[in-house]
């Protein structure tokens, strides 16, 4: 069952309203390798054209995503458009459309 139709899009520019808890979200190290990945090639697309992604992440209320370009990444975080940034640990997945 996608339940991505269901999850609230919220505005890129909200993020820094949001309460993240420290904990990972992902249960095994292969989704979070994974995720990395996926972060530096959306990281790299936002770079060079613009690309804008779908990013779904969790914070301390439950799922969300937004739709939005990445920036930057370090090795806790994403950066987002304003300085707005979500931590790793709270991605749950990106999609390159």
């Amino acid at each position: 069952m996608n339940t991505t139709n269901t999850i609230p899009l919220v505005d890129k520019l909200s993020i820094s309203e949001l309460r993240f808890p420290h904990t990972e979200v992902l249960l095994n190290k292969h989704s979070i390798e994974e995720r990395i990945i996926l972060l530096h090639r959306a990281t790299s697309l936002g770079n060079l054209d613009k690309h804008k992604v779908v990013i779904t992440f969790e914070d301390a209320e439950g799922l969300k995503k937004v739709h939005t370009t990445i920036w930057a990444i370090t090795d806790r975080k994403i950066l987002l458009k304003a300085g707005r940034t979500i931590p790793i640990n709270r991605i749950h997945g990106v999609e390159l459309s």
